[in-house]
């Protein structure tokens, strides 16, 4: 990990009505590790993930990001428009349901390429190569290229979602219950295609997940939400083998039980 955080959150605070989203939250990612963000429904996870990535703005605290020139930008205070061009540049959202995320009525090849022409590319044949190589890469037959994505089963929407968020080489990636609603071998192919993927890459990436066994397996760095705060963080299989928190202990608990 490099000494100095891709994108850090201090002080975050967010309540909706009389319900605490978020709670003083500081948070950091470094780049290339991926940072698992666990908790039950409710604790502020997805809360956070959003704050972090300025799709949601807090009422309190501040998140930082360092570009490539190593500059800080302050996320919120960001005018739409720069937003947008982060989020289809350095950054990248891989939602759990992809729909959200891909255009139904454009190809399996139109989704990869439009955001590659959303980059500056021009050149068809270009385009289409990249869009063949990635759905190789997300093990998608060539030949589904033309196919609309309403034909494609949910774990290869997911892959194509994927594709389309890892075309352009983002430097952080979010990513909400990427395999959430999925049966359990396709989740399986899924989260090893993520986690190679995502290290052949050198991607930083904030991954939500109600899975322990998911961030075990995908993340470097794991931080324990209840409450919308975070009560426990560090090192993954050091926090999971040896929680201190009472929350991380029944969280672990509950998993070696069922």
């Amino acid at each position: 990990m490099s000494g100095q955080t891709l994108i850090s959150g201090r002080g975050l605070s967010l309540s909706f009505g009389r319900v605490t989203a978020l709670r003083n939250v500081d948070v950091d990612v470094w780049p290339g590790e991926m940072l698992a963000i666990v908790g039950e429904s409710g604790s502020g996870k997805t809360t956070l993930l959003n704050v972090l990535a300025g799709r949601v703005s807090p009422d309190r605290g501040i998140v930082q990001y360092r570009d490539p020139e190593d500059t800080l930008h302050d996320v919120h205070a960001m005018p739409a428009p720069t937003l947008r061009t982060l989020h289809r540049s350095d950054w990248g959202f891989v939602h759990q349901d992809p729909r959200q995320n891909l255009r139904m009525a454009v190809s399996a090849g139109g989704n990869v390429g439009e955001r590659l022409m959303a980059r500056g590319a021009r050149h068809y044949g270009n385009i289409r190569a990249q869009a063949l190589d990635w759905l190789a890469q997300v093990e998608i037959d060539a030949s589904r290229i033309d196919d609309l994505p309403r034909t494609f089963s949910g774990g290869m929407l997911q892959r194509l979602q994927i594709a389309r968020t890892l075309v352009t080489h983002p430097r952080l990636v979010f990513m909400d219950e990427p395999t959430g609603g999925l049966d359990v071998s396709v989740q399986a192919r899924l989260l090893d295609l993520i986690r190679s993927l995502v290290a052949r890459l050198n991607i930083a990436a904030v991954l939500v997940t109600h899975d322990i066994a998911v961030a075990r397996l995908l993340a470097q760095r794991i931080a324990v939400m209840q409450r919308g705060e975070i009560v426990e963080t560090g090192l993954t299989d050091q926090v999971l083998d040896d929680p201190r928190h009472p929350y991380t202990q029944l969280l672990v608990s509950s998993v070696l039980t069922t």
